[in-house]
């Protein structure tokens, strides 16, 4: 027994180490077939030309090749990892997977080697001596492959990579970026549509049939991303829910289904949780997620940076868009420097989510005003002025997209941009497109501003204009009479927007081929307008020229053509000679000559109206289609019909590209060509192109339409030039009766189908 200050006895436990412990790295053999693959790849799809890169790539020759895989969360990297590694075992030993998001991680997975080289060090060394081991090992071996998956930052392996130089390294990772002097980075994209819709089956069908209509829906809104593909086929199966009804949950409860997996399936491997885990190594700059949260609301490719710059200084906002680009949230264009984000991050980012401090509902909503807000001072005020059209083009997109997530949120701002897009869509042609959009905007109007807002009834105005451009008179005319009456008790008879609507009133009963409306109309409306607005205001220059073209279809071409001849004039002078609004009137004027039946003015006048409004507006502008229309109609009036059929012809095929099938102005041009050909003597082909063309129109314009009236007269006219008086004169008189009742027995179509009635009857 001790006392105070005796020396006790100490005991040392020493550590016997195993010979193998005490072996060289570089002399231990590693045991044939070592891999801890374990079945990653249990579905695979397509992929084939990214596995041949990966086989070109890390079958050449020379030391260490390291190739970095990396993409979006949820797009396969790992997928295409483990299904190479596993099928290309027999050219490596070792084959080692190491999870590496974290410097800890990849140690361990470090450690785990050594010990599958050398089984007797479990539990005898240290993780950092192991680690040093394997490292030793890597560096004077070779043959092995060793695959890195969801490596967080390219610099937590330089150290590894410049020591073991004698392998093969397969990288997955999110980082775009960051790869310079330590591997080849090789994208990954989303699957093509074939292949996400096979991945979608398969899982779908795993262990009994099921119907897959719609599969190829879910993927398509699902941006073909694996992962999302294989978290609503995993829910489909088990739940028992066809894939066109789990489009409508979706729809109504996407961070539900974002969120959610299979019973039994790993909770970290949905796409809300990938991204969130990316966007957390993100978290401090702020900057990041309001970007993402932004870009939300806009088209998933081509979005111009400048719609992000009320977010931050050029600096901050160019070094957060790097940071989101690098970690594969965002793609940056080399050339035009415009952003992508794939569709699903876009769908995730505008979901709210109390739980997510990245999709927190308050935040949500502020980036959905800031984008409306945004694009609607980039989108072109002035949507008649061709200058702006190239900016409306490119943000058209943005503008489709933003109003398609925003149609149960009706707001003053957003209505105003679905008006303008509108309008700019109804001026390219795009007329039933544009209706769409008007609709909207003037139904958000009426429910916040009211029924007589100033906003809401040009709304109605507008809304009005495209139908009528459509051929609609039905819907047009009504909506036209309604307007005015409401805004000449609102604003006032004389306010211009109210002048406006009886210049639109009068052009309608005009395309009715009501004239005797239609002309008094006219005439009040310009004399209001140069007392109110002045001569040379544009919507006064505007009534005189409709004015004159109301003269031009009553035939009274004494009155039109000094009528245009000063309009021209009056415009090339205030508005300049490019102006569209000038254009239109010189191709009118030059109609007028035509009618009178002054070609050596008319032709000359068609060809250069037409090559301005190819310089000035394009080649593809509904009013250039129309020039070139009416100089081959012109062509046709001189005999020149090898000008005027090709003309007609590649007329008729641009319309259809542009237009579309349907479009009164291709019902037009199907009309005209087959006049020519009947002119050229081929009744062969005028015939069966007038009797579709008469069937389109009545589809599409209704059986009263003057276009359809004209088509029915043309038909009776061919039908008597082949000699079929049997088809033709009852053709004729059905459309006498049907001109005397619609247009009146003054008309001017009225009287030449009487004309032609009679020569059909008396030979």
């Amino acid at each position: 027994m001790t006392g105070d200050g005796a020396v006790g006895t100490q005991i040392a436990h020493a550590v016997v180490m195993p010979p193998e412990a005490c072996a060289s790295p570089s002399s231990v053999v590693c045991p044939p077939g070592l891999s801890n693959l374990v079945d990653r790849a249990s579905l695979f799809v397509g992929r084939e030309e990214e596995l041949k890169e990966l086989d070109a790539a890390l079958a050449a020759p020379g030391n260490v090749v390291v190739q970095a895989v990396h993409g979006l969360g949820g797009v396969g990297k790992s997928t295409l990892a483990a299904r190479w590694a596993a099928t290309r075992t027999s050219m490596h030993n070792p084959v080692w997977w190491i999870t590496a998001d974290s410097p800890a991680a990849l140690d361990a997975g470090l450690a785990g080697l050594a010990v599958a080289l050398q089984p007797a060090l479990t539990d005898v060394l240290g993780q950092e001596a192991l680690r040093e081991r394997a490292v030793q090992w890597l560096a004077t071996h070779h043959g092995w492959l060793l695959v890195l998956d969801d490596l967080a930052e390219p610099a937590d392996i330089r150290a590894l990579v410049a020591r073991a130089t004698t392998g093969r390294f397969l990288i997955t990772s999110r980082r775009a970026s960051g790869w310079h002097g330590i591997a080849t980075p090789v994208a990954l994209g989303v699957l093509d549509h074939s292949e996400a819709v096979d991945l979608f089956t398969q899982i779908l069908t795993h262990d009994r049939p099921r119907v897959s209509d719609g599969a190829d829906e879910v993927c398509a809104e699902l941006g073909y991303l694996p992962l999302a593909v294989e978290q609503a086929a995993a829910y489909c199966a088990e739940t028992g829910t066809s894939p066109r009804a789990y489009l409508d949950l979706l729809a109504q409860h996407p961070a539900e289904l974002y969120a959610d997996t299979a019973e039994g399936g790993d909770t970290n491997r949905t796409i809300a949780r990938i991204w969130h885990v990316t966007l957390d190594r993100l978290a401090d700059d702020p900057l990041t997620g309001q970007i993402l949260r932004t870009l939300a609301w806009y088209a998933p490719d081509g979005i111009p940076r400048t719609l992000l710059h009320h977010l931050a200084e050029p600096p901050a906002l160019l070094r957060a868009i790097g940071r989101l680009a690098a970690h594969s949230m965002l793609t940056v264009d080399a050339e035009t420097g415009d952003l992508s984000v794939h569709r699903l991050v876009q769908a995730l980012a505008r979901t709210a989510d109390p739980h997510d401090p990245h999709r927190e509902p308050q935040s949500i909503k502020q980036a959905r005003s800031l984008a409306i807000a945004t694009l609607s001072d980039a989108f072109p005020a002035d949507i008649h002025d061709p200058a702006s059209w190239p900016t409306a083009r490119v943000l058209l997109p943005h503008v489709e997209a933003l109003t398609s997530h925003t149609q149960s949120l009706p707001d003053v701002d957003t209505a105003s941009l679905l008006e303008r897009m509108g309008r700019f869509l109804h001026g390219q042609g795009a007329v039933n497109r544009a209706i769409t959009l008007i609709c909207r905007a003037l139904a958000s109007r009426a429910g916040v501003l009211g029924k007589d807002h100033p906003s809401t009834l040009a709304s109605r105005n507008n809304l009005a204009n495209a139908y009528e451009s459509a051929g609609d008179l039905g819907r047009a005319i009504p909506l036209y009479e309604r307007t005015l009456a409401d805004q000449a008790r609102v604003l006032g008879k004389d306010h211009p927007n109210t002048l406006i609507s009886r210049n639109n009133l009068a052009g309608a009963y005009r395309s009715a081929g009501d004239l005797g409306r239609a002309i008094p109309l006219y005439e009040r409306t310009l004399a209001d307008q140069a007392r109110v607005l002045g001569e040379d205001h544009p919507d006064t220059l505007g009534s005189r020229n409709n004015l004159a073209s109301a003269y031009r279809s009553a035939g009274d071409l004494g009155r039109a053509i000094p009528l245009y001849e000063r309009t021209l004039a009056d415009q090339a002078r205030v508005l300049g000679k490019d102006h569209p609004d000038t254009l239109t009137s010189r191709n009118n004027l030059a109609s007028a000559y035509r009618s009178a039946g002054d070609l050596g003015r008319a032709i000359p006048m068609y060809e250069r109206t037409l090559a301005d409004r190819v310089r000035v507006l394009g080649e593809d502008h509904p009013n250039t289609l129309a020039s070139r229309n009416n100089l081959a109609g012109s062509y046709e009036s001189a005999g020149d019909l090898g000008r005027a059929i090709p003309m007609y012809e590649r007329t008729l095929a641009d319309r259809v590209r542009v237009l579309g099938e349907d479009h009164p102005n291709t019902l037009t041009s199907r009309n005209n060509l087959a006049g020519s050909y009947e002119s050229a003597g081929d009744l062969g082909r005028a015939i069966p192109m007038y009797e579709r063309t008469l069937a389109d129109r009545v589809r599409v314009l209704g059986e009263d339409h003057p276009d359809t009236l004209g088509s029915r007269n043309n038909l009776a006219y061919a039908y008597r030039s082949a000699g079929d008086l049997g088809r033709a004169i009852p053709l004729y008189e059905r459309t006498l009766n049907d001109c005397v009742r619609v247009l009146g027995e003054d008309h001017p179509t009225t009287q030449t189908v009487r004309s032609n009635l009679d020569v059909a009857r008396n030979g």
